[in-house]
């Protein structure tokens, strides 16, 4: 578990940012918070997967795929500002995630 500094939050935003420019071949330019992940960048689900992955071997997380699936279920992410509050709910909270909302 982190605790959720600036700096994080801004390295995190770049991270994605970054590679849904890269994933979906647009100009980053081009992305923000409110962008559609799916309606705008022709993203899926396997991308979260492959971020998650990225973030956990950056931050050296402990969390299980399950733990995030039943956040998601409800707390569904449909923009780029959503996931980028995700993350940053996974990076702080780790397998904690589900405790959050007790």
């Amino acid at each position: 578990m982190a605790t959720i500094t600036e700096s994080i939050r801004k390295e995190v935003k770049e991270i994605v940012y970054s590679f849904f420019a890269d994933e979906c071949e647009v100009d980053i330019t081009q992305i923000n918070d409110n962008t559609s992940i799916i309606n705008d960048l022709d993203g899926d689900s396997l991308m979260f997967l492959e971020l998650i992955e990225i973030f956990k071997k950056k931050y050296q997380l402990d969390i299980e795929l399950k733990v995030i699936g039943k956040y998601a279920v409800k707390h569904p992410v449909a923009t780029i500002g959503q996931l980028i509050t995700m993350q940053l709910l996974i990076i702080e909270h780790e397998n904690r995630l589900l405790d959050i909302d007790q």
